[in-house]
């Protein structure tokens, strides 16, 4: 085969079947397929109370959104830092949770750093995670936070400790 400049083609043999794979076909990384309709109803305890919805769901990223309004905004009519990191842990948490098989493990934060960029006054902001690291006992997740217009707001990264179920 003559390697094609836009696709690295690979050759594998399975059983006596040979296979052409591209190697740009998308992987996910998520433990089963999803959808964005499995996010419906998904909004509990906190999120719901801060409006805390997933709009996007892609092969290695997940995408929440939350409104900048009285509740999310602290004094001076600005989003609260401490809102951003809540979207940033919630869309990180269910990143991990996804990406894991939950009949065996659920994910726990041990760590969320931010950087505050600019303050919106209204709208949305959204939380676009991306995994730095999936193992075994932990991930780490990128959050980049950003408003309606695209600009960033702010950036994170969160740490989730992924723990057994106790046995019964």
């Amino acid at each position: 085969f003559k390697q094609k400049t836009a696709y690295e083609i690979r050759l594998s043999l399975v059983g006596s079947e040979m296979c052409i794979r591209d190697s740009y076909m998308a992987k996910s990384i998520w433990f089963q397929p999803l959808s964005i309709d499995d996010f419906k109803e998904s909004s509990i305890n906190m999120d719901k109370h801060l409006g805390i919805e997933v709009v996007e769901i892609g092969d290695d990223f997940i995408i929440g959104r939350m409104p900048v309004i009285e509740k999310t905004k602290q004094p001076y009519g600005i989003l609260h830092g401490g809102a951003s990191c809540v979207l940033a842990e919630s869309i990180g948490s269910m990143a991990a949770a996804l990406s894991m098989d939950n009949t065996k493990k659920y994910p726990v934060g041990i760590e969320i750093n931010a950087n505050h960029i600019s303050s919106p006054t209204d709208g949305y902001v959204y939380a676009k995670a991306t995994p730095a690291h999936i193992g075994r006992s932990t991930s780490v997740w990128n959050i980049d936070i950003t408003n309606d217009n695209g600009k960033r707001v702010a950036f994170s990264r969160f740490t989730a400790m992924h723990k057994n179920h106790p046995k019964t």
